[in-house]
């Protein structure tokens, strides 16, 4: 489905999502108008799903981010998803992911410093419904975190 240039047009998409679309045919060593027929048609299949802003919430003040696992009480079929609804009312929250095994669900949670974090976990994520278990795990440093893909 992919051939060589669909594959360099969207590394360079990847590495630089604000291009415009003559730039980043020039980059790609085609016409403009063959890259734009070439990112609709990407598009359309669904490979390229959108562009978006990457905000570095470092950079708006934040300093804290740590990573929660929560085993849930499963015994109410229904807590998935009144856990699910709860946690994204928490503004603090900037990922929710599920799993299968012994964690069920992880959030990645910021705030501005040590006395927020507390402030958040104490009042707004210990009164998420249905936990049965939680692991907090602060991060320290980021080693790798790409949103490029092999291609």
């Amino acid at each position: 489905m992919l051939d060589d240039t669909d594959r360099r047009l969207m590394r360079h998409l990847l590495a630089d999502p604000g291009l415009a679309t003559a730039a980043l045919a020039e980059r790609a060593g085609i016409t403009t108008a063959t890259c734009w027929r070439r990112l609709e048609r990407l598009t359309a299949a669904g490979v390229i799903r959108g562009q978006h802003a990457v905000i570095d919430w470092r950079a708006l003040g934040y300093a804290v981010e740590v990573s929660l696992r929560f085993t849930l009480d499963k015994t109410d079929p229904r807590a998935f998803d009144e856990f699910i609804a709860a946690a994204r009312l928490v503004p603090e929250v900037i990922a929710i992911e599920t799993f299968l095994g012994r964690v069920d669900v992880r959030l990645n949670v910021i705030a501005r410093d040590m006395g927020h974090w507390t402030e958040v976990y104490r009042q707004q994520i210990l009164a998420l419904p249905h936990i049965a278990e939680v692991e907090a795990l602060m991060l320290v440093s980021t080693i790798k975190n790409t949103e490029g893909l092999p291609l």
